[in-house]
């Protein structure tokens, strides 16, 4: 888990980290949350002399924000949690925002990071899966079920690697940074090898490598040309593990891109993600910002206590969907 006082402007007056404990089981990760929230309130008490104003928490998985439910999140081994409310109460009744993972990262990638200024971008962070962020207008597009953005269930290789959705040849199955990473360790038959041990061969020019490595930067631009046709972004945002290989990834996967555009379609701008996995906590608070601005409950500033160190946001980690 990752947690931060987050002020109006952005800026982390406060950051920790907690393991989940989802080993012990989905009641438990809960009160984990439940318990670093309140933790970070009483730290802003303490340190800041205000308590958080309002909080914001983001999970992955399904998640009905509307009604502040964690629908299901497989790999916390929860369903139909009421975050919110439970949230609320052990912060004695404060507003508690509760929002998707990626697309709370892709909130703070669109207002403070590599998005800010693009009307319309889509942020898609690669990790142990796949999942996107669709931008638009200074606000992320949930979807009518809460699941818009999982480009990685776009099925991009038909009859390819199972996924665990139920489809065959997923973007994720095949673009992952996890993807990458069991395709080098069959490849260089070191199963602790890793997408950063691949890309490294890479940049030595190890064939092997090279050939795994552009395996998955054509199934995912086959899978951005697809989320680019249907959203005509100004901008792709790409974060995640696999980002950090920096133009090991970038370079080649402009130039899959580019080969792919046809006439009708405007080639987006591909950057790398700017706040790498402060994403997550920043975009969590501006979901709490944004909740006292919708219910008219926030001060004028009087002063950094007062301002700054009004939000609290603890964020599941767990690697992304």
């Amino acid at each position: 888990m990752k947690a931060a006082l987050v002020g109006a402007d952005g800026t982390l007056l406060h950051e920790a980290r907690r393991p989940t404990g989802r080993d012990r089981g989905p009641d438990a990760v809960v009160e984990s949350i439940a318990e670093f929230a309140a933790d970070l309130r009483a730290h802003g008490v303490a340190h800041l002399g205000e308590p958080a104003a309002a909080a914001g928490v983001a999970v992955p998985g399904i998640v009905d924000a509307e009604n502040g439910i964690a629908v299901y999140a497989a790999n916390l081994g929860w369903s139909d949690v009421p975050l919110r409310d439970l949230l609320s109460t052990r912060l004695e009744g404060i507003p508690v925002a509760l929002g998707h993972d990626v697309r709370t990262g892709g909130l703070a990638e669109g207002r403070l990071g590599a998005g800010k200024g693009a009307d319309r971008f889509l942020f898609v962070p690669l990790g142990t899966g796949i999942a996107g962020a669709i931008g638009i207008g200074g606000t992320i597009e949930p979807g009518a079920h809460g699941s818009a953005g999982e480009i990685g269930h776009i099925v991009v290789r038909p009859g390819g690697p199972p996924c665990g959705c139920g489809q065959r040849g997923c973007l994720e199955r095949l673009a992952s940074a996890s993807a990458v990473s069991k395709a080098w360790a069959e490849a260089s038959g070191d199963p602790a090898a890793d997408a950063a041990d691949c890309a490294k061969a890479v940049r030595s020019g190890d064939p092997q490598a090279l050939a795994v490595w552009q395996n998955a930067v054509d199934a995912l631009a086959d899978g951005l040309l697809t989320a680019l046709t249907l959203l005509d972004p100004h901008t792709l945002i790409i974060g995640g593990g696999l980002a950090e290989a920096g133009e090991t990834l970038f370079t080649p996967l402009r130039a899959a891109v580019a080969a792919r555009v046809v006439e009708f379609q405007t080639l987006p701008e591909i950057v790398p993600a700017a706040l790498g996995d402060a994403a997550g906590c920043l975009g969590a608070g501006l979901l709490a910002w944004d909740l006292l601005d919708a219910t008219g409950q926030a001060a004028a500033p009087t002063a950094r206590a007062t301002t700054d160190a009004t939000t609290t946001n603890p964020a599941t980690p767990t690697p992304r969907r």
